[in-house]
């Protein structure tokens, strides 16, 4: 399989899973709901984002992962276009938790089909293209949502989607390695005991706390340009995603970071107090301002990701389906609290509360990246 290909099914799954996103203010108008119960709507997906895909590892440690993605994107498909045929609020969650157990399946497949038909700088870049294809399905699964919601109705765009998926996923061809035996797995505990390693794990942790702010900001992003700068426009509102198209651009060149700064943790670590200051800015309310910020946010967390992403693969001497299984879950760990928990702050205390608890999320994070730094710097002069 093409990487070329693997991104074009990248971009149409991420339409999945974001294109609830900027509609969340018109869905808590149409279902009567609260902004955090309409964010359930993420964060139900989220949940088995957070949980299956080390599940997911394991079976792609001995299964095609080929074939797990061409039926994961099936059953999306089916998903897609069974949500506008529903009436009820609580039918929504329910396809929208299917969806989430659906994901990691195709996440996990498609980042340990890299991970081990690649290695070195090609690893490096593959899996950059990889997170830019990601960053381009989350810009465009959330405007053209928003956008198809204004020119006709947000039904359309879910059959939009579920005809994409179905034609990539058509086309993905399996390879003809039936004669050839799996490899035997001696145990669950023998293939996760690498993941004991302190440094991956600290890494694991910063990625949770980034995708944590991330994933908590755009959620409430529709409520608070609606509550805050006055923004109704489901248009508008998707435009002001328009940051991610910019922080994508900004995430390619992630492999050529590492090659102006040979020290990973140190790039890591600076990107993250960036986004520390950037979340600190955005108490000062202002539209343009937060507009630019907002980009720059984008930016730094897509930098984050693309670089963690690799490194993870590289310090791990786990099979590679278990390192990016476990990746993806303590990521959207992040993103299922991230996208419920600050809700209910935001509700009750306000957006300076709301942001001052990402901050303090965020710090977390760049504690654990300049830890790591700490112990790499010790060693070496060890």
């Amino acid at each position: 399989m093409s990487i070329f290909h693997l991104m074009l099914c990248s971009v149409v799954i991420f339409f999945v899973l974001y294109a609830p996103q900027p509609l969340l203010a018109q869905f808590a108008q149409q279902y009567a709901t609260t902004p955090a119960k309409t964010g359930l709507l993420m964060s139900v997906t989220m949940l088995p984002l957070a949980i299956a895909p080390l599940c997911y590892g394991l079976v792609l440690a001995t299964y095609s992962k080929l074939k797990l993605l061409k039926v994961a994107m099936i059953l999306l498909s089916l998903c897609c276009a069974l949500i506008p045929l529903q009436q009820h609020f609580e039918l929504f969650l329910l396809l929208r938790f299917i969806e989430g157990l659906i994901l990691p399946a195709a996440l996990t497949a498609m980042t340990s089909y890299i991970g081990q038909n690649w290695q070195g700088q090609c690893l490096r870049k593959n899996m950059t293209w990889y997170v830019g294809s990601t960053i381009i399905g989350g810009f465009f699964g959330r405007v053209l949502a928003a956008n198809f919601a204004t020119w006709w109705n947000w039904e359309s765009f879910y059959w939009f989607n579920a005809l994409l998926l179905l034609l990539f996923a058509l086309r993905i061809q399996l390879p003809n390695n039936h004669h050839t035996a799996p490899p035997r797995i001696s145990s669950p505990h023998e293939y996760l005991k690498p993941l004991k390693h302190m440094p991956l794990l600290r890494l694991y942790c910063a990625v949770f706390c980034m995708f944590f702010c991330f994933s908590a900001l755009l959620n409430y992003l529709p409520f608070i340009l609606s509550n805050e700068y006055n923004l109704t426009d489901p248009t508008l509102i998707g435009w002001v995603y328009s940051g991610y198209l910019i922080g994508a651009l900004i995430s390619m060149c992630a492999p050529y970071l590492t090659k102006l700064h040979k020290n990973n943790w140190q790039v890591l670590t600076i990107v993250f107090a960036i986004y520390c200051t950037v979340i600190g800015a955005m108490q000062l309310q202002d539209l343009s301002l937060f507009v630019v910020l907002f980009t720059l946010f984008c930016a730094c967390m897509f930098i984050i990701h693309a670089s963690a992403a690799p490194l993870a693969n590289e310090i791990s001497t786990a099979h590679a389906s278990i390192t990016n299984g476990a990746y993806v879950s303590f990521y959207y760990s992040g993103g299922a609290l991230g996208s419920f928990l600050p809700g209910l702050i935001y509700q009750t205390r306000g957006l300076e509360m709301f942001l001052f608890s990402l901050l303090l999320v965020c710090l977390l994070g760049t504690y654990l990246t300049w830890l790591n730094y700490r112990v790499g710097k010790e060693t070496q002069h060890g």
